[in-house]
């Protein structure tokens, strides 16, 4: 049985992360977390003068440079100054030259988010009168492609370098001390301290060319490196260096001097030192998140933060512990049930806290109940949600199978394995030191009578050897082998009795069924942490409609559609000034789920009057950029709730028609 565990723990292992990995390939480009409210001139509009600057407003503060906002005529050809200032709260200006042509213009931008993330988009005006442009938005979102996937798969690795390495060591301190001296638990928690030093440096070098050009060769500019260093980001990532440089003293003294110790008092002492010194290590480490993160950001920073460290902090004690528990249940030779059982409690503790921190931070991130079905970030939280109730779930039936363990006696088989694998063991070594010869021929005649299986057979075959073979310094050696082997054997048997244990199956079972769905629990937070949050989506677009209406009286409306072949989604957004009785100037922006222009082939436009049996009156708009379509003079004959159909044609033959209704006059 013990041979065919193994095999089936890599396979599972193996497959959850080919489950992960789609998952977080498959998930879309990065959302920006701050996002474009406002602009002036407007996206769309048709101003009669060239306009001395163009200003831009975001939801939230972000940081710009010099070159982060872009004009561009119809030709492509860059007008603005590239000199970049603060207006007013949340608003930002470049000014531009002097006797611009009539035409249309672009308007380019990428910054930096006040949580890290980098936004990035583009919109139109026009001076005089609309005309072709030769600018091509390139699709790629800021943070994307291939410097944009190694950044998340950094991300992805700290948070789980994190979660080994502080639940590993909070399991091992309150729950299984013995555990100091399992060389399987031992490599885990080093191993994520390895995984988060890592994936801090690589945070480090990429970020400069993830949240700017995205280029592979500027990963090792120095000078994008030194930017980082003075933003926000780039200090919570110099800070968990330093912490991780204090955890690496805290993992030396745990698995060296604690282990070593003899004396209970001592170790007592010890032991409430680690716990301290250890939870503001961690306490510390979790605040590198909080600092530079969602919680950093939006309402109620003050609350937030804490509680995002508090989050971050039962997490790990949670999903870190049961990675810890799922190893010495495959790996170490035993474990006491008590320390199941009050790991079983932790995490008990810790799921609570998750519950509590995680309800106020679904509010304050979502802001409504339409959020979690009309946002991406509401969406990946219910998927997460439901996730935690599966671990729950299965959770308590570990619970079930802890008592049951607890309660349960220790078995003959177990104890005679026990002391089948001391007794051998002892006696060789301390007998091989004297008379090398006499004691090989007695621990094989005790191995004769003990072992039944085949391969405890040739043990005792092989054991049989050094009797024949003169005193001298090559007894001692081969009394010492004969030792490793008996005590291989011994341990071999007694992992057979202990796999043999339905009880303690059952709970392996278990709880590697829970590690598995917190492999993937993790991946879909990563990806959430990455998401726009629901609230400022919902905001943005309440500011946007908000602001169009006031400047012009104009209507947008906003129409998705799909026409079912490949690269078939989008949203087609439809903008009427002034939206009155008589003629009307009309945008149509079609874009991709991201925001990027979709350059499509064709658009069309009808709006019908049911209630006066009125239409539908097509609308033929022309093409002047990518994504954009315009028309001039249509008019609406009467004011009414109009619906408003599109006809958007992705390709030869995938076409589809949305609409939707809107109060036009």
């Amino acid at each position: 049985m013990s041979q065919t565990i193994a095999p089936r723990v890599r396979t599972l292992l193996l497959l959850l992360l080919a489950v992960t990995g789609a998952l977080l390939a498959g998930s879309a480009p990065v959302s920006a977390h701050a996002a474009l409210t406002a602009s002036d001139p407007q996206q769309g509009s048709v101003v009669k003068e060239a306009p001395a600057q163009v200003s831009l407003t975001f939801s939230e503060g972000v940081a710009m440079s010099d070159g982060s906002v872009r004009v561009l005529d119809p030709k492509g050809k860059r007008v603005d100054t590239g000199k970049t200032s603060e207006q007013g709260t949340n608003t930002y200006s470049v000014k531009l030259h002097s006797g611009l042509p009539d035409g249309t213009f672009t308007v380019t931008y990428q910054v930096v988010s006040a949580d890290s993330h980098p936004v990035s988009g583009a919109f139109t005006f026009s001076i005089g009168a609309p005309s072709t442009t030769s600018v091509s938005v390139s699709d790629q979102e800021a943070g994307g492609g291939v410097v944009g996937g190694l950044y998340g798969f950094a991300r992805y690795l700290s948070y789980a370098g994190f979660i080994l390495l502080v639940g590993g060591a909070a399991f091992v301190l309150a729950c299984w001390q013995r555990g100091t001296g399992e060389r399987s638990v031992q490599r885990l928690v080093v191993s994520g301290w390895l995984a988060l030093t890592g994936a801090t440096l690589a945070m480090l070098l990429l970020r400069g060319s993830y949240t700017g050009s995205g280029k592979v060769g500027d990963i090792f500019d120095l000078a994008l490196l030194s930017d980082v260093l003075q933003t926000k980001t780039g200090a919570a990532l110099v800070s968990r260096l330093l912490l991780l440089a204090a955890g690496a003293l805290f993992i030396a003294v745990l698995f060296g001097a604690y282990e070593k110790r003899e004396d209970d008092e001592e170790k007592g002492d010890l032991t409430f030192g680690l716990a301290i010194g250890g939870f503001v290590v961690a306490a510390g480490l979790a605040a590198t998140w909080a600092m530079a993160e969602h919680a950093s950001t939006g309402i109620q920073t003050g609350i937030s933060m804490p509680v995002d460290v508090l989050h971050l902090l039962a997490v790990a004690v949670w999903l870190g512990g049961l990675s810890t528990l799922l190893v010495a249940l495959y790996r170490a030779p035993s474990i006491e049930p008590a320390a199941v059982h009050r790991f079983s409690r932790i995490a008990f503790g810790s799921v609570a806290v998750l519950a509590a921190t995680g309800i106020y931070q679904s509010w304050r991130q979502l802001g409504s109940w339409s959020a979690f079905t009309g946002t991406s970030y509401g969406q990946l939280l219910l998927v997460k949600i439901g996730l935690v109730v599966v671990l729950v779930g299965i959770a308590w039936i570990s619970r079930r199978w802890t008592a049951r363990l607890s309660q349960a006696p220790a078995t003959k088989a177990v104890k005679a394995a026990k002391t089948s694998a001391a007794t051998p063991v002892k006696a060789t070594t301390k007998t091989s030191a004297k008379t090398p010869a006499k004691a090989s021929a007695k621990t094989s005649a005790t191995a004769a009578t003990s072992e039944k299986s085949e391969d405890e057979d040739r043990e005792t075959e092989d054991e049989k050897e050094p009797a024949a073979t003169p005193a001298g310094g090559g007894d001692g050696k081969r009394a010492t082998q004969l030792a490793r082997q008996r005590a291989a054997v011994a341990t071999a048997r007694e992992k057979r009795v202990r796999d043999a244990d339905p009880l303690r199956s059952g709970l392996r079972r278990s709880v590697l069924a829970e590690a598995g769905v917190a492999v993937v629990l993790l991946a879909v937070t990563t990806v959430l942490t990455s998401t726009e949050p629901g609230r400022t989506v919902e905001e943005a677009e309440a500011a946007t409609a908000a602001s169009s209406q006031e400047a012009t009286g104009a209507l947008a409306v906003d129409i998705p559609f799909d026409t079912g072949g490949k690269d078939g989604k989008g949203l087609a957004r439809v903008e009427i000034d002034p939206a009155r009785v008589g003629g009307n100037d009309m945008h149509v922006y079609v874009q991709r789920p991201n925001g990027k222009a979709f350059d499509i082939p064709e658009v069309k436009v009808s709006f019908t009057l049911k209630a006066k049996d009125i239409g539908p009156l097509p609308v033929v708009p022309d093409r002047i950029a990518t994504g954009h379509w315009t028309a001039t003079g249509v008019q609406i004959p009467m004011a009414g709730n109009w619906a408003i159909a599109v006809t958007v044609r992705t390709s030869d033959i995938d076409q589809v028609t949305v609409d939707k209704n809107a109060q036009i006059g």
